[in-house]
């Protein structure tokens, strides 16, 4: 028997599945799912994996077929590669669920070229992993296989899927780009974006610095066409590119909210929008400053400044102009052509677009710079919204040739499984191996064919470490979502990430004598980034917090003050540590919850290609846990506010929040809608932005609403960045 010959009609697996969502007795059948998953492994896996004698024909036979690349496996010798696998055979891995079985062997696990056979199980990958991103150092590689055949540790999908292999994508999950306004740098962002997107990635893209539609060129009035048609060629351009048919080809464009394109930028994601000017499939965001929400609460007329007069009056692309600190200057010039629009119109518009299609992305760009420890501006992010890095324009010539290269972002990804790295032996270690994993990453991506993307990457070696299962812990220990022990945990827990990551890209530039560069110019390097931690104590203030971190060594202010000296003597390798990424598919393979908010069902109901519906219950859900697995649906959004922005202090990159609302508000969810109508408006967004950005949250990924006829409307379906 193969893959090829399994009748879907006669196996068990999805039958038993199917009963997790059927009660009996008015109980949820949750042993259903145990017997789906050893259903599955008995009829679809174990028949199916190709065996091998030893361990060493294994790898040869890998190596021989193309299926592992030769030069990783070579940097050990077979003595220890058995020792690995006699490690990771002892540690007794068995999936949690069905479906982490049945996603990882659908999605993850490579198969013979006639997709017959699979020639590696989830213990095959994890080793993989472990050697591929060890570089040769069998103790880190020992500790790497260690992080993950516990699930604490989980790379990023094109991290986890792509290492060894010999026929494979790129490592990096996505890239952010700028352009500058001018032909040139408008061609070499659309050849950027082709070249990106086949190596597997989402681009976001930054489109702010190029001038207005009718704004006069070389003299000549009414000449720029604006944003929008650099929009449509830019969604040709990822149709077109997508990485050999693996992925779809992604991207987000940004815009700053004062460029006069603002609303016609906004139009291209309305449905009844003209095709000439429609974006099916491109995202949106908006790069809002804080001038915005003070001309908003005013209820005052906002100007839309032309982004080449801005330029040619401060010296410097429009991105890099303060607008919050220049908007009085920047009006009163009369060399600067503007236009004038209601700031509430624009709030309403906003608000309008995210109820029908889930976008505009919200990018708080004061709130981010304001945090930013590193030297330079954050102008962009990425498709996903957590990537918040220092960009610098680049400059060219007819040739499309630098003439000034600068740097542009890419995305290193992996994630903590929180309710497990609760367990670790050694929360240090752990997070040592996880920043040595990422760094490798970029260290070793080849990101050529985009110069900006290369340099930006060796100069800052970012990466980004989040975390996924925050819902699960809570439940798991009962704790209610967004509650005073969950806001506590939250806090206590990121900023113990954040010491320990500090910690960890100090151990490794301290190895390898270099730090990121300009880290002299940072708020590392003299030393009041640590302000905080020195004046405020952000261990745990609830006895279930503490007694949840009782054999964890939470840092105090003496370690945080001994961290900051040794910061400042030794540097820091990376110049970002921390974002949290949506987490899609790996989350169900290391059985959490995504990301940090909360679950949509108890039961999850997905639709799995031509196989039908698959149910996936909520990690750890039982008769005890089940009230405190509340849908995001159901939940206040201010709750979920508050838990971001509990950990936001501690992650110095950004954080995909998301929004989640009914058509039909829950009577008694929002105190405004009292005596008003049930039915959600744009009121209803307009208040909960505002309450993000009061609260320090740096951007809100989009919104999703569930509708009265049981459909989800504004989903984003795009895998490119999430982890």
């Amino acid at each position: 028997m193969s893959l090829l010959d399994i009748d879907l009609a006669n196996v068990k697996y999805f039958d038993l599945n199917n009963e997790v969502n059927i009660p009996k007795n008015g109980q949820i059948q949750l042993e259903k799912d145990q017997e789906a998953l050893a259903a599955f492994l008995e009829e679809n896996v174990r028949p199916n994996m190709k065996t091998f004698p030893s361990l060493k024909a294994r790898f040869d036979w890998m190596i021989e077929n193309d299926f592992l690349e030769e030069g990783f496996v070579n940097k050990y010798e077979m003595a220890f590669i058995e020792k690995l696998y006699a490690f990771l055979e002892g540690e007794d891995f068995h999936f949690a669920s069905f479906m982490a079985a049945f996603k990882f062997y659908n999605q993850y696990a490579q198969k013979t070229n006639d997709k017959a056979y699979y020639v590696e199980s989830y213990l095959d990958r994890v080793a993989v992993n472990a050697l591929f991103y060890a570089d040769g150092n069998e103790e880190l590689a020992m500790s790497l296989a260690n992080e993950m055949i516990h699930q604490r540790y989980q790379p990023a999908t094109p991290s986890f899927l792509n290492a060894g292999r010999k026929r494979r994508g790129e490592l990096v999950s996505c890239f952010v780009l700028q352009s500058t306004d001018n032909m040139n740098s408008i061609g070499r962002i659309i050849n950027s974006a082709l070249q990106l997107s086949k190596m597997g990635g989402g681009v976001g893209i930054n489109l702010s610095n190029v001038r207005e539609a009718g704004a006069p060129v070389m003299g000549i009035a009414n000449s720029a066409g604006g944003i929008v048609p650099i929009m449509k060629l830019l969604e040709d351009s990822f149709t077109f590119s997508s990485q050999v048919g693996a992925r779809q080809g992604a991207g987000v464009v940004y815009l700053n909210i004062f460029h006069p394109d603002l609303m016609t930028f906004m139009a291209t994601k309305k449905e009844n929008a003209d095709e000439k000017v429609r974006v099916k499939t491109l995202s949106l965001g908006l790069v809002v400053s804080d001038k915005f929400y003070e001309l908003t609460k005013a209820n005052k007329e906002m100007a839309l400044f032309s982004p080449a007069d801005v330029e040619r009056e401060y010296g410097v692309p429009f991105n890099y102009v303060d607008i919050t600190a220049e908007y009085d200057n920047l009006l009163a010039n009369p060399k600067i052509h503007h236009k004038m629009i209601s700031a509430r119109a624009v709030e309403e518009e906003i608000s309008k677009l995210q109820q029908e299609s889930g976008y505009p992305y919200i990018m708080n760009v004061d709130t981010v710079n304001a945090a930013n420890p590193i030297s330079g501006k954050v102008v962009s992010s990425n498709l996903c919204s957590e990537i918040l890095q220092a960009q610098t324009p680049s400059e060219l010539n007819d040739q499309q040739e630098y003439t000034k290269l600068g740097e542009d972002i890419s995305c290193n990804l992996g994630s903590i499984n929180i309710v497990n790295m609760m367990k670790t032996p050694d929360f240090a270690a752990s997070v040592e191996a996880m920043i040595r994993a990422l760094s490798f990453v970029s260290d070793n991506s080849n990101l050529n064919v985009v110069p900006s993307v290369q340099n930006g990457n060796q100069k800052n070696h970012a990466v980004g470490l989040g975390a996924m299962g925050l819902a699960a812990m809570f439940a798991q220990n009962k704790m209610m979502y967004g509650d005073e022990e969950a806001l506590d945990f939250t806090q206590t827990f990121f900023s113990t990430l954040n010491y320990y990551s500090l910690m960890a890209s100090m151990h490794i530039a301290e190895d390898r004598g270099e730090t990121f560069a300009d880290f002299d110019k940072s708020a590392y390097a003299d030393g009041s980034y640590f302000d905080r931690y020195l004046s405020e104590d952000f261990g745990p203030k609830t006895a279930k917090v503490e007694n949840l971190f009782k054999d964890i060594h939470v840092p105090d202010q003496k370690d945080w003050q001994e961290l900051k000296k040794q910061v400042m003597e030794n540097g820091l390798y990376n110049a970002y540590r921390h974002a949290i990424a949506p987490t899609g598919s790996i989350s169900y393979v290391n059985n959490t919850t995504a990301s940090l908010h909360p679950i949509i069902n108890r039961i999850e109901e997905r639709q799995e290609g031509m196989i039908g519906k698959v149910y996936y219950p909520a990690p750890g859900l039982s008769n005890e846990t089940l009230p405190y697995y509340q849908s995001a649906y159901d939940t206040d959004m201010r709750k979920v506010v508050d838990v971001y922005a509990a950990a936001q202090p501690h992650i110095d990159q950004g954080m995909s929040l998301t929004y989640f609302m009914r058509s039909t508000i829950p009577d008694g969810l929002y105190e405004w809608k009292d005596d008003r109508t049930n039915k959600m408006t744009t009121r209803d967004l307009s208040i909960l932005r505002n309450y993000a950005f009061k609260k320090g949250i740096k951007t809100i990924y989009y919104v999703r609403t569930y509708t009265d006829d049981n459909q989800e409307a504004g989903v984003n379906e795009c895998e490119s960045c999430s982890i």
